[in-house]
């Protein structure tokens, strides 16, 4: 709709800025007086009634323009290319890794050096874990942050951060990196200073002088981490004032009623943007406003804060994408893709993390029907944004799928995630796994998993047991595991160490910052000795990695595996088989995934039934072309094997 003086509002700030709007800036200036309106709309259903809601919303104006100027002339021109290519990122031909900068290599200027590492295993987009600077002790892995604009000094300095992501650009890499919006650390420069009694600080938090709010909220607000950190709320003396710290007690969490904090952390943003940053990963962002009486988790004034980020990144900055980290149910994680007016509006990504549980689930119970049960609502992702896809990242494993599905399987919920949680925390008997349950709720038992994708597959075992069969057996896992992810749809997302088979590194627990935390055991601290092995045939390091490139490369290979909203599932036609038709452009890919340890038969009808283009069938992964036989023949998958059948 439009908004004639809003556009007056637009005019006067590009006037006094001199910009060319019908030459170099056009583009900008139309992005901004196409934005302004739904930018405004967003605020003001946020901001209406708060009593510094005009200031406030100039500021924001005054912003974007500020962050347009701030951008530098090859990211302007990034920009443009980007929007040429019609939603770069659902390319086929991103694969990304995600890594602590000081496990794997020491340092920025360091990880510089190793980006040769990455091209020779195809890796093109890089997630380096939070850099910013926080607490020794008190970090949470860095999402503590005391600093949003100074690197850790155990990182390098900011320079060498620019210095790599110039180094990345040339190379043809993406860089993401984290913004933590929900909270600061309690050592950021805001939080001293609430500490000290300023007011206008103290508003930039949750702070209360008694029980009586908190209370309330504690009435219905969930645990987070009900072992290490139970309750939501944190005395502070110095103020006498109640604190709220959702996460941990020395992470505050931020206050979006108050229209400043928005505008400090959109400043932030554009700040990261103009690194270079390629993808923003928002922590947590189902937290970010909260509501007495609620859970203060996934409320409609959180994916409108979402959605007016995004709007503003897509004036200034539009080159950059916005994942959202929302690790809750399919039904609620799609509200992050936007709704209604705003589908496709709010976040361009999010992690596909109830598909990475399911996978998880099929490898214990050698069963694939409760995630056959939870694809449909998977599917209702809106096109032109995207997943990331993953079997391992840094966080723990929860199993936060429905109780309908694992009931529809045949299961009984709670006895299914307690064997689950029994299988691979290796307290079941005949689990190969070795991992641990993280966050247990004492109450509930309600429970997730740490452990490496290597360890929670057997290899840990299998080393320690000397027994190359098991050996061969896990690594089997690993692939199966990694193959459906990649070829599922989205960006894939390795996690360091996973390409070579790391097992699960116990040096956590000489860390009195990390001892608490086991999710740091499948956090390795990288060995370049290890890692040349890679390099040397028949080592474990080398049939992972070889394997896990040659994944890569063949996805590079298939434009049709790109997230063109182009995936249908198999009927089960084997409940210990899945299996998925990627098609496009008169192409076509049949994805089998047998999850079982016994071989798997399973009808060429359920193939047939998707319709080939043709009878003859070439797997890219071994190699092998197969005839399509009738309906009372079978394709033989082999424990833990998988093909990728494309018709010729």
């Amino acid at each position: 709709m439009y908004h004639a003086s809003l556009h007056r509002q637009v005019n006067a700030l590009v006037q006094q800025a001199n910009l060319d709007i019908a030459g170099a800036d056009n583009l900008f200036y139309t992005r901004f007086i196409a934005n302004a309106p739904v930018i405004h709309a967003l605020f003001q259903e946020l901001y209406s009634q708060h009593p510094q809601a005009k200031a406030a919303f100039d500021q924001l104006l005054h912003l974007l323009l500020r962050a347009y100027l701030e951008r530098p002339p090859i990211l302007r021109q990034t920009d443009e290319a980007k929007a040429k290519s019609d939603f770069w990122f659902l390319s086929n031909d991103i694969t990304g890794m995600s890594l602590y900068v000081d496990r794997f290599c020491g340092k920025l200027e360091t990880l510089s050096g190793k980006l040769d590492y990455f091209q020779n295993l195809g890796v093109n987009l890089l997630h380096l874990m939070p850099l910013f600077e926080s607490p020794a002790g008190e970090s949470d892995g860095g999402y503590a942050v005391s600093d949003f604009r100074k690197v850790d000094g155990r990182f390098g300095k900011l320079a060498d951060l620019r210095a790599l992501r110039q180094k990345m650009g040339e190379t043809g890499m993406y860089l993401m990196i984290d913004i933590v919006l929900n909270h600061t650390s309690n050592r950021h420069a805001w939080a001293e200073k609430a500490r000290k009694g300023d007011k206008y600080y103290q508003d930039y938090y949750y702070f209360f002088e008694d029980r009586e709010v908190p209370d309330q909220f504690d009435r219905a607000m969930p645990d987070i981490f009900p072992e290490s950190a139970p309750g939501n709320f944190t005395y502070v003396p110095e103020c006498q004032r109640w604190a709220m710290t959702v996460f941990h007690q020395y992470q505050w969490d931020l206050n979006y009623t108050n229209p400043r904090v928005l505008a400090e952390m959109l400043d932030t943003i554009f700040f990261y943007a103009n690194i270079g940053v390629d993808i923003l990963r928002i922590d947590a962002p189902a937290f970010i406003w909260k509501q007495a009486g609620t859970t203060c988790q996934n409320l409609p004034q959180a994916h409108r804060i979402l959605r007016l980020i995004k709007q503003c990144v897509a004036v200034s900055a539009p080159g950059m994408a916005l994942l959202g980290e929302a690790i809750v149910a399919p039904e609620e994680i799609m509200k992050y893709f936007g709704t209604g007016p705003y589908e496709a509006r709010e976040c361009d990504f999010a992690y596909n993390a109830t598909q990475m549980a399911l996978q998880w689930d099929a490898l214990a119970t050698g069963d694939t029907r409760v995630m056959l049960h939870e694809q449909p609502g998977i599917a209702r992702k809106p096109f032109g944004t995207s997943w990331i896809t993953y079997t391992r990242c840094h966080d723990d494993i929860g199993l936060g799928y429905s109780d309908s599905a694992i009931r529809q399987a045949g299961f009984n919920p709670y006895a299914h995630r307690k064997f689950l949680k029994d299988y691979y925390s290796g307290q079941e008997q005949n689990s190969p796994a070795r991992g641990a349950l993280f966050s247990v709720n004492p109450k509930t038992q309600d429970a997730r998993i740490s452990g490496s994708l290597a360890a929670l597959c057997g290899l840990e075992k299998a080393l320690e047991a000397k027994d190359d069969a098991a050996v061969d057996l896990a690594i089997r896992k690993i692939l199966l595991m990694q193959a459906h992810s990649f070829f599922l749809g989205g960006i894939p997302m390795l996690f360091y160490g996973d390409e070579l088979g790391y097992t699960n590194d116990y040096s956590y627990l000489d860390d009195p910052g990390k001892s608490y935390d086991n999710r740091w055991m499948h956090r390795p601290v990288f060995d370049w000795r290890k890692n040349r092995k890679s390099g040397t045939p028949g080592t474990v390091e080398a049939r992972v990695f070889s394997a896990t490139r040659r994944l890569i490369q063949i996805r590079r290979q298939l434009p049709v595996v790109a997230d063109q909203n182009n995936t249908a599932w198999l009927y089960p036609h084997n409940i210990h088989v899945a299996g998925f038709l990627r098609s496009g452009d008169g192409r076509q890919l049949f994805c089998l995934f047998n999850y079982s340890g016994t071989a798997a038969y399973l009808t060429w009808y359920a193939i047939r039934a998707l319709g080939p283009s043709s009878d003859r069938l070439f797997d890219h992964w071994s190699g092998l072309y197969h005839t399509l036989g009738a309906d009372h023949e079978f394709l033989i998958l082999a424990p833990y094997a998988f093909c990728l059948l494309e018709p010729q």
